[in-house]
């Protein structure tokens, strides 16, 4: 299997537990934070929702924070725009990295701000850390929320105390 296919497989595999997680953000508190310092529940179910459409800017050789002007955070104003968008993100995710070889997955990718490097490494070991890890991540800031907002918490890998395995 290659190194698309393989991250292809496993973001598929990761969809539906992200989109169990954004059904259950409740619409009316989405302005809510756990704390000054945090995100609002808005801006990082945004976050999450978002993260697919980043695979475009790994297609490049590189992506220059500097020359992201016009970029504004995605964060949703209902429910219905935040699971449309991820939905839309997660649909065309597989397109553009089908058929693409390892030499192409294994080719340096860097992330940069001018003339400061990043980060820079293999695109494939990149795109797994950017775009599946990192949505795991913040999927488990997620849960912490819907905990504290006491909307039962889905769950993803096993069981949850509001789903039981067994």
């Amino acid at each position: 299997m290659s190194q698309a296919t393989d991250l292809i497989a496993d973001f598929a595999a990761e969809v539906s537990n992200t989109r169990k997680l954004l059904e259950a953000v409740p619409e009316g508190q989405l302005d809510w934070k756990p704390h000054q310092k945090s995100s609002s529940l808005a801006a990082l179910a945004g976050h999450i929702a978002e993260t697919p459409n980043w695979l475009g800017t790994m297609l490049e050789d590189e992506m220059d924070f500097a020359a992201m002007t016009d970029y504004v955070p995605f964060v949703p104003t209902t429910k219905a725009e935040l699971l449309e968008a991820f939905e839309q993100g997660a649909a065309a995710f597989a397109a553009p990295l089908e058929g693409q070889d390892d030499a192409f997955m294994s080719a340096t990718w860097t992330m940069r701000k001018e003339d400061q490097v990043l980060m820079q490494a293999p695109r494939g070991q990149l795109m797994r850390s950017i775009l599946l890890h990192h949505l795991i991540h913040h999927r488990g800031q997620l849960t912490v929320y819907l905990r504290m907002l006491n909307v039962p918490v889905p769950a993803t890998y096993g069981g949850s105390a509001d789903e039981p395995m067994f």
